[in-house]
């Protein structure tokens, strides 16, 4: 063990050594890891801070709840002119549907419209502004920074009041005054009375709530469109996340009922879950993993063919150093050992260098795109350099190896 212990250390200062004495060629050789190391750990950040973020908008959203609506969000066996001649969902149908319905804690109406929203000079545009009542904060997880949701009265009034998410607000009013203040939504002004905080869910773009705006529901249909022209969504949140299934089979019955539907009829509604939107996110970033892994594989591999035939180099320049060792009796073993470990010492330096570039930019990033630098990050540049320096490092290191000392003596 002891020898074995001082031929790993001797090898490993013979190969700091003949690093440092060709610098500028181990800096060269480096720059495939460097690339390779920088690509895996950026894109492991990347993913994670998008996947961190759409986790984080959906729990603000409830992650108990459905959708009852019109269409269906990701079923592609329904012909999409099939949801488009379905009959809209009323507010009639929702007003039933909430009288029948006995499980869920929660049900709140929604419909949206595209607007702008003005304070004095500053405006801001293509804002998503939701119509629903006082029990659509029921079916959220949405907390506030400043202010309240609108109440019972103003809802059922159809006060002409509003929610303004944390970007709209910070976009209106950068002195975060925004409380009591008088906005203006197609020319018609509206008190707000809450602003939320933020959610950070920027993968959500529009549907972000952040970047919307929320209003009795009536005030939709009077001012910015038709309530024949728009189908209402009912959000309903179960109890728990076990009894989703219970409540969507009610929600099932309830609405064949109301829409008057018979036995051998299909239904002519959806009923969503946010378990389909995390599935599909999750296909979207399998996607992107893989298309990122296959690239990174492709530059470690070049990288890795760029050691190896320097390492090649290496052993031919010292095969003279390599019959002296050998001569003397350094065996196989010993010489294997001290080219995978130069091959392992050059790959970590670069691997150390893609690791630090990839922090850097992932902080660069972030100010954009949601980034989330972890530990594993680390253990993955850390591991990937090694076995790089180890695998193209090999066939070098045992063409050194077994060497003829007698013959490696003689090349000069």
């Amino acid at each position: 063990m002891k020898n074995f212990l001082f031929e790993l250390r001797e090898g490993l200062s013979i190969s700091f050594r003949a690093i440092r004495a060709n610098k500028i060629r181990a800096v060269l050789t480096t720059l495939g890891i460097v690339i390779g190391v920088t690509s895996v750990v950026l894109m492991s950040t990347a993913i994670k801070g998008i996947d961190s973020a759409f986790q984080k908008g959906v729990a603000s959203m409830g992650s108990d709840n459905l959708y009852i609506d019109k269409w269906e969000w990701f079923n592609n066996d329904i012909p999409w002119w099939e949801l488009r001649n379905r009959r809209n969902l009323t507010m009639e149908d929702y007003t039933k549907y909430k009288e029948l319905a006995k499980l869920p804690v929660a049900s709140a109406p929604t419909v949206w419209s595209t607007q702008t929203i003005k304070y004095k000079e500053r405006t801001v545009e293509f804002i998503l502004v939701q119509g629903t009542n006082s029990d659509y904060i029921n079916t959220t997880n949405l907390n506030f920074d400043a202010g309240r949701f609108f109440n019972e009265l103003e809802s059922s009034g159809g006060r002409q009041v509003v929610v303004l998410g944390s970007e709209v607000a910070k976009k209106l009013f950068p002195r975060g005054d925004a409380l009591n203040q008088e906005v203006k939504i197609k020319g018609h002004k509206f008190k707000v009375v809450g602003v939320l905080a933020e959610q950070g869910s920027w993968v959500m773009g529009n549907f972000n709530p952040d970047n919307q705006a929320f209003i009795p529901i009536q005030n939709v249909f009077k001012f910015f469109q038709n309530q024949s022209f728009r189908s209402v969504t009912f959000n309903v949140r179960a109890p728990n996340s076990q009894m989703v299934n219970e409540v969507k089979e009610e929600a099932i019955g309830i609405m064949r009922r109301v829409r008057g539907l018979r036995y051998d009829q299909a239904n002519d509604f959806s009923i969503n879950q946010q378990e389909a939107l995390l599935n599909q996110i999750d296909k979207t970033i399998g996607v992107i993993q893989i298309a990122g892994l296959f690239i990174t594989g492709l530059s470690l591999f070049v990288g890795a063919i760029g050691i190896m035939n320097i390492m090649f180099v290496s052993v031919k320049e010292r095969t003279r150093e390599i019959g002296i060792r050998k001569a003397i009796g350094a065996k196989r073993r010993t010489i294997l050992t001290q080219f995978i470990s130069e091959s392992a010492i050059i790959c970590l330096l670069g691997g150390m260098i893609g690791l630090i570039l990839a922090i850097i930019l992932s902080l660069v990033i972030n100010q954009f795109l949601p980034t989330s630098i972890q530990i594993d990050a680390f253990v993955l540049a850390v591991v990937i350099s090694i076995l790089t320096g180890v695998i193209s490092g090999f066939a070098p290191a045992y063409s050194a190896a077994k060497l003829d000392p007698v013959e490696a003596l003689r090349y000069e």
